[in-house]
């Protein structure tokens, strides 16, 4: 059943600064939740929240899409240019994914499939060769549905950060 049949229709579009409130609550629910139930050691810190809540900034240098269903905006992507400010990817001329988070009411509705078709979409239509992302280690459900998309783990784009272990995943598209 796609998503459409199981709840409406999703549109997705790009964000407006009048979806920044709710686009940031969004993420940090999501991530918190999704984490808290599958990685409890896991901790958000207020500096980490407050970043996931600057939709503003991260609208400013790419491309930050929303899903919406009845009017209500359910879940967000952002996707990054080749060589944006922040941008985690490591091959030349590729988008970076980030931020993918539907609404923890509607987890498991497949919401993520029409948000991930729209940023790969843009990464077409950008010319990029890839699309890189990170997965924190041991979300082993996430990376699943990326590589059930066609995107293949590169440890080459690891990234060990001082709070967090991040797996890199790509899929190429030249």
């Amino acid at each position: 059943m796609s998503t459409q049949d199981a709840m409406g229709p999703v549109v997705v579009r790009e964000a407006r600064p009048e979806d920044d409130g709710v686009v940031g609550e969004l993420l940090v629910e999501a991530f918190i939740t999704q984490y808290a139930k599958k990685l409890p050691e896991v901790v958000y810190t207020d500096e980490r929240k407050r970043e996931l809540r600057d939709v503003a900034a991260r609208r400013k240098i790419a491309s930050v899409m929303v899903a919406e269903l009845d009017g209500e905006v359910v879940g967000t992507v952002a996707l990054f240019p080749p060589g944006a400010p922040g941008s985690e990817a490591w091959l030349p001329n590729a988008a970076d994914l980030r931020g993918l988070a539907t609404s923890v009411k509607l987890h498991g509705k497949g919401l993520s499939r029409p948000l991930l078709d729209a940023a790969e979409t843009q990464a077409r239509s950008w010319g990029v060769d890839a699309i890189c992302l990170h997965v924190r280690r041991g979300a082993e459900g996430v990376a699943r549905m990326y590589m059930n998309r066609g995107y293949v783990r590169e440890p080459s784009g690891d990234l060990s950060l001082p709070s967090v272990f991040l797996e890199a995943y790509v899929m190429r598209l030249k």
